[in-house]
């Protein structure tokens, strides 16, 4: 996901009664001793904490015979070709391009006729997460299956020719260091372009196969490729559904909601359903400077950063309900998470506002003991939320149909970080607390479209960027991904963010009390402190920094069937010398921390959404925004097709040259 300043300089976040989860950790490492003293007369002066290992009452106990994977490969060094790069004995190939058809009668990609019509049945722009889905339903396939892509925003002046144009007005600065009076190329959307883009965004829900050979085809007329697209008719469930802060002017249900926008990091249910997060969505609306100062509705909108005036996109000027002039209501009808069935072409995809409104990120599950289901997300802003969702009911394994309505009742939590290493997950239940009327919260329909203001009001731990959020089929630890915080100052920080201007980013180990993943108290540890190692301000599990690779801003993760944390990074090139890659590091044994590059990207991309296959033989991963600062006219690559051919975000998929050998641990399956 790229890290949107959507805020224009303003923190947004930082207003409420949350404590920093740097003042939190700052408390404990100083209480242990970790942090030198003479930090305080620099921000950059901060050692590399040698944290002690948790507390016996913190280490989760293994799935029993589950063993650790050894990995089996050399790491690369930090690259900033314009080529893919990947561990020896592997191959990373472009699969699966913008613009390439989906079905029998969509149009081949022409960047110079772009449509709606087209875009709708093509492969969408920017993709992010990604899901498998094996096929048959309930299999364990790996060479056959469905592979559900989001796609989190549109680049147009990459998309479309002419999109920008010299700005005459425009002349270069004084010096490096002052602003431009007027910016330097002007912005020409039009209807057509607008509407292309509504439909770029979204989702692709693609059947794929491997073949005998080993190469993954497309399978154009499959009965289940579909586009989800920010126009598809989607329906709002639980608390809020039907609430007057969901109404429209054209839907005064309050439930009919049109399309999904900015969908960044996902997950997966245990009944095989995609949910699907809605980040930055504040980007697409305009005109918050209209409404009256004391407007709740305007302060709610102010906390996501919704442009004052015009927004850089300018879709208000095409379509009303970006302006909130005349539709102020339609922000809160994003924010959420989405679920639908990839099985099901014809499913409604379903806004499940019981998990609470935010900038979503994560939405892995995990099935308690008790039978309740736990959905981790983070709330990707500096200064905001991790959350817990837990339901009431119990996942059904014999019977699919009963679990499709599971997310709409249940009970929201936000996490407390405590100094000593615990943690609480604190209930945002109307009536419940400081969430009662009188503090603005009469009904769960109030608490969960303004989530943010209800972990202010219970104190929960603000964090720095918190963003995928997963759980360890192995060994059940919950590892939350923070990916950075510049403005975080020396007296904010904490023992999970020991460092002022976060850069390089962080991973925290969540250990659930009793390994129930519907506990109300947890046990935390930091996993790495990211950077440069030779820096001094690192950590990995306490394994030996002179031996891993440098890595900075982790943003998406996902597991090896051994357990083995895999990190794809955004944002690494600001910190360290080098495009954006993928990493991978052992999360128990005696290499726990031994973090590894395993594949380099290309300039201007961000890598996410990495997911394997079943068997681990196959492991796409999304190359999103790549070239992303230049033009489409002058852009700084043509990655993958070059020659003349337009920049295009793509799914590359990796394997072994083996094709039949596990993907970084080698070996037969």
């Amino acid at each position: 996901m790229i890290d949107y300043e959507g805020d224009k300089d303003k923190i947004y976040s930082i207003n409420g009664r949350g404590e920093a989860f740097a003042d939190v950790l700052a408390r404990r490492l100083n209480r242990r001793g970790l942090l030198k003293s003479a930090a305080a007369a620099s921000a950059l002066a901060v050692t590399g904490p040698r944290l002690v290992p948790a507390p016996a009452a913190a280490q989760g106990t293994p799935t029993a015979g589950a063993a650790v994977g050894k990995l089996a490969f050399a790491p690369i060094s930090l690259d900033e070709g314009s080529e893919l790069v990947v561990a020896e004995g592997h191959r990373a190939t472009a699969f699966l391009r913008w613009g390439e058809p989906l079905f029998a009668d969509a149009p081949d990609f022409d960047p110079e006729a772009q449509t709606p019509e087209s875009q709708a049945k093509q492969f969408g722009y920017n993709c992010d997460w990604m899901g498998f889905f094996p096929l048959p339903q309930g299999s364990d396939a790996s060479d056959h299956g469905l592979l559900v892509v989001n796609h989190e925003y549109t680049n147009p002046e990459l998309m479309f020719p002419g999109y920008l144009s010299p700005n005459p007005e425009y002349s270069p600065p004084a010096s490096d260091d002052a602003p431009p009076d007027v910016p330097e190329f002007l912005t020409n959307p039009t209807q057509e372009i607008v509407d292309t883009e509504l439909e770029a965004h979204g989702l692709s829900v693609v059947e794929i196969r491997r073949d005998e050979t080993g190469e993954w085809q497309i399978v154009r007329d499959s009965e289940y490729n579909r586009r989800l697209t920010a126009t598809t008719p989607m329906e709002a469930t639980g608390p809020a559904a039907g609430t007057d802060l969901l109404k429209t002017s054209a839907d005064a249900t309050g439930t009919r909601i049109s399309g999904t926008l900015n969908n960044c990091a996902g997950g997966v249910t245990p009944w095989g359903t995609v949910v699907t997060g809605e980040e930055n969505f504040q980007q697409y609306f305009a005109n918050l400077g209209q409404l009256a100062e004391d407007d709740p509705i305007r302060v709610a909108h102010d906390r996501f950063g919704i442009e004052e005036g015009s927004s850089e996109r300018r879709w208000e000027e095409f379509h009303d309900r970006f302006d909130l002039t005349k539709e102020p209501n339609e922000p809160f009808r994003y924010g959420w998470g989405v679920e639908f069935d990839p099985y099901d072409p014809e499913s409604v995809p379903k806004k499940r506002t019981a998990l609470g409104r935010a900038k979503h990120e994560g939405h892995t599950s995990f099935v308690a003991p008790g039978g309740q289901v736990a959905i981790y997300s983070g709330d990707d802003e500096r200064f905001e939320y991790a959350y817990k969702f837990v339901t009431t009911g119990s996942y059904d394994e014999n019977d699919r149909a009963a679990n499709m309505d599971l997310l709409d009742e249940g009970t929201l939590y936000v996490a407390k970080f405590n100094e000593d290493g615990t943690g609480e997950w604190l209930p945002l239940v109307a009536g419940e607390g400081e969430l009662t009327e009188a503090n603005g919260f009469p009904t769960q329909a109030e608490v969960v479209v303004n989530a943010r203001f209800a972990a202010d009001a219970v104190g929960a731990t603000k964090m720095d960027r918190p963003e995928d959020f997963e759980t360890n089929p192995v060994t059940g630890k919950v590892y939350l991904v923070c990916t950075n915080n510049s403005r975080r100052q020396l007296e904010e920080t904490d023992a999970a963010n020991p460092r002022p201007q976060n850069l390089g980013g962080h991973i925290i180990e969540i250990t659930e009390t009793g390994d129930d993943h519907a506990a109300t108290t947890f046990n935390w540890e930091i996993f790495i402190l990211a950077g440069d190692p030779a820096q001094g301000s690192t950590h990995f599990a306490g394994f030996d920094t002179d031996e891993v690779s440098p890595i900075a801003s982790p943003d998406n993760i996902t597991f090896d069937v051994d357990g083995n944390l895999w990190i794809s990074t955004d944002g690494l090139g600001n910190t360290l010398a080098g495009n954006d890659g993928l990493f991978v590091v052992p999360t128990e044994g005696e290499e726990r921390g031994f973090v590894r590059q395993f594949f380099s990207s290309v300039p201007g991309a961000e890598v996410s959404g990495p997911v394997f296959t079943p068997d681990n033989t196959s492991l796409f991963a999304s190359i999103q925004h790549p070239a992303e600062g230049s033009s489409y006219e002058e852009p700084t690559i043509r990655w993958p097709d070059g020659g003349d051919a337009p920049v295009r975000p793509s799914v590359v998929v990796i394997q072994a040259a083996d094709a039949t050998a596990r993907v970084g641990t080698g070996g037969a399956v």
